[in-house]
Order: C-alpha cells, then structure tokens, then sequence
C-alpha cells in the first residue's frame, strides 16, 4: 500500500516538475539557445524514465550526470584521489557539449521532434 503511495506521489510531483524549470539567462538576454539548453527538460525526462526523449531534448545529459556521479565518487568516496580521471571526463563531457552545441546550431531542423 505505501509503494502505491509513494509512486503516485512521485509521478504527481514529475508531472508538477516543469513548473520549477529556471529560465535560461543566455536565451532571455540574446534570443539563442546556451550549450546547456535543454538539460533540466532532459534530466525530467530521465527521472520519468523515458531515455530516447531525454536524449533527444539533449545529448551530454547522461555524460553530464555520469561525469558527475564519478567524479564526486572519485573525490570523497575514494581513498585515493584521481585527478586523471577527473581531469579526462570533464574534456570528454566538454568535448559532447560543444559537438552538441555545434550540431544544434548547424542542423536546427533536425534538433527538434515534429
């Protein structure tokens, strides 16, 4: 009985989740899309399970949170701290964010679901 309540609160509470969204200064300020465009849509649509749109709203969101998850584990989880490692998958995450970036603005009709 409680799991019920527990899913149908957090699918309440997803549902709700796009009322918090924070607008995008880059956008406001120029009218274009920042390179992190898309990532709050990306990372609902992961939490509601749905990883084609997520990824569709925005590729580096998965090597986003990867590098993220990794990185904080290497930094306080680890005995032995790895700036490599760390150093390596911020260059490759930055490296899908600009590819991204640049496919975005290059290929605008192909972005967009229809």
């Amino acid at each position: 009985m409680i799991k019920i309540y527990i899913i149908s609160v957090w699918s309440y509470l997803l549902d709700q989740a796009d009322v918090f969204f924070l607008p995008c200064p880059f956008k406001a300020l120029t009218g274009f899309d920042c390179p992190g465009c898309g990532f709050q849509r990306a990372v609902l649509a992961l939490l509601k399970g749905n990883l084609p749109e997520s990824f569709q709203l925005y590729p580096p969101a998965i090597p986003i949170l990867i590098t993220l998850a990794v990185a904080l584990s290497a930094r306080y989880l680890s005995k032995k701290n790895n700036p490599l490692l760390i150093k390596t998958l911020f260059l490759i995450t930055g490296s899908i964010i600009i590819g991204s970036y640049l496919f975005k603005i290059l290929y605008p009709h192909m972005h967009y679901p229809t």
